[in-house]
């Protein structure tokens, strides 16, 4: 029962990894197209600095866990003889 389980959630995955990859044939009016219309309007509405704030506080919050972690394991490693 576990093979079978695995050998679907493992086809499920690769079905999917092998339709991301399909081509979408890029023109000349794709270089030259000066707006993004999703970030004009994230700037326009000062809602991109609310993207960037969250980014950067779920990267500091990830970078103190990985070093308290360090430390622990660390303090963990030097403990036993």
């Amino acid at each position: 029962m576990k093979k079978l389980l695995l050998t679907a959630c493992l086809w499920g995955g690769i079905s999917v990894w092998v339709r991301a990859q399909e081509k979408i044939a890029i023109t000349e009016r794709d270089y030259g197209n000066p707006t993004v219309e999703m970030a004009d309007t994230f700037r326009k509405e000062g809602k991109i600095y609310v993207v960037v704030g969250t980014l950067g506080t779920v990267l500091a919050g990830m970078f103190v866990y990985l070093i308290m972690l360090d430390r622990k394991i660390t303090k963990i490693e030097k403990s036993e003889p």
